[in-house]
């Protein structure tokens, strides 16, 4: 093992496109971020993806491509001066060849409006150029007139050969052997989430020396990796308040609620996450749940913390006693798994629209009937059933 105190996550880093793993999509020959880096394309944009998905490897990854000057910011701990500081810092070093300012700001749904109002007029007059980094939705997080003058990139939860290609890199790195148990272990720790797996990887070797199944466990159960103030266990811990709430186990996911309060998670991000619940997991069994986590929702963003809390308490125990049916959502993720299969099939004739002459000669339209019993998916997929 190679003794370093740079963190493990540090050491590993990608400092180019051909070292990073995973985001084909993004970053592929030919693909939209790969050719903004090739041709050094100066633009704004946000990168909206789950954790531990290569973020703010990206970013940095581009602000060097383009030879920028790189501020990188936390929108849970920055704020207004920590800008115009960025602002007069450029303004007092320009010169005739200066580097283009890139703001790289994480959590940037961690910003209020009036944050973000102050933001704008730099990011609209180039003074910077802002990649931002959310696991939020940015079209409920990030005000339209930002939004609008960025380009959103939405990165996908890494495949299991991504996250073993980056355990390969820690055992070149580390000059460590990990026997194939032990990799598919980590895996399934880190679902998805490379920083998940190489923070595994890093405290287990610092306690260990050596990565085994037994001692991974045993790192998992230390206090090396617990959820402290400033929510590292973050995506644990909402994992287990929903699971909590689907297992209709009001006391625990009460408990996980107050551990992300306390913490200082946002409340509006649990409380959507309970909107997503109610739907997904309680769905046509009591459809009045997606009533009351709505209102929670608008509690939350009427009220603020500390209060809101008693609302978040009250959607929850009604969420995790509430009757449980996840058909409607198993039906979609069937239905989307045709879409994705087959693409555009054509529509039947009898409930195709016609809106014009030619449409009516060519049948559109034609024998329709309001409350037919006739199969209305296309031929290839009749007698289908998504809903059981």
């Amino acid at each position: 093992m190679v003794d370093n105190n740079e963190p493990l996550a540090s050491r590993i880093r990608p400092k180019n496109l051909k070292e990073f793993i995973g985001q084909e999509h993004l970053v592929g020959t030919g693909k939209p971020l790969r050719i903004a880096v090739e041709k050094k394309h100066l633009f704004s944009f946000i990168l909206w993806g789950p954790p531990g998905v290569g973020k703010t490897t990206l970013a940095r990854i581009y602000a060097q491509a383009l030879d920028a000057d790189f501020h990188e910011l936390s929108a849970v701990s920055s704020g207004k001066d920590d800008i115009r500081q960025i602002v007069l810092e450029k303004k007092k070093n320009k010169t005739a060849d200066s580097h283009p300012t890139i703001l790289f700001l994480d959590e940037i749904h961690r910003f209020n409006k009036s944050q973000q109002d102050f933001l704008l007029p730099y990011v609209e007059s180039g003074e910077l150029t802002l990649i931002g980094a959310t696991t939020e939705n940015p079209s409920f997080e990030v005000i339209s007139p930002l939004l609008s003058r960025c380009r959103v990139f939405v990165l996908n939860e890494l495949a299991s050969t991504d996250i073993k290609a980056i355990i390969g890199r820690v055992e070149k790195s580390e000059r460590v052997k990990i026997d194939a148990t032990a990799k598919d272990w980590l895996i399934g720790m880190a679902n998805g989430d490379a920083r998940q797996a190489i923070a595994m990887l890093d405290a287990t070797l610092h306690l260990y020396g050596q990565v085994t199944v037994a001692n991974l466990t045993e790192t998992l159960q230390s206090k090396f990796l617990r959820y402290d103030k400033k929510g590292e266990e973050h995506y644990n811990t909402i994992s287990a308040f929903i699971k909590s709430m689907r297992a209709s186990q009001p006391d625990a996911a009460l408990y996980y609620m107050c551990r992300m309060i306390d913490a200082g998670e946002d409340p509006k991000f649990i409380a959507r996450r309970m909107v997503i619940f109610a739907s997904e997991d309680i769905g046509l069994a009591q459809p009045t749940a997606l009533v009351v986590a709505n209102a929670v929702f608008r509690a939350v963003e009427t009220i603020g913390l500390p209060e809101c809390a008693e609302n978040l308490a009250h959607g929850v125990v009604y969420l995790a006693q509430a009757k449980k049916d996840r058909s409607a959502y198993d039906a979609y993720l069937e239905a989307m798994k045709d879409v994705k299969a087959y693409g555009n099939l054509p529509i039947p004739l009898s409930i195709r629209n016609p809106v014009t002459k030619l449409m009516k000669e060519l049948d559109y339209g034609k024998d329709y009937e309001k409350y037919t019993k006739e199969d209305l998916l296309p031929e290839r997929l009749k007698k289908r059933k998504y809903l059981r």
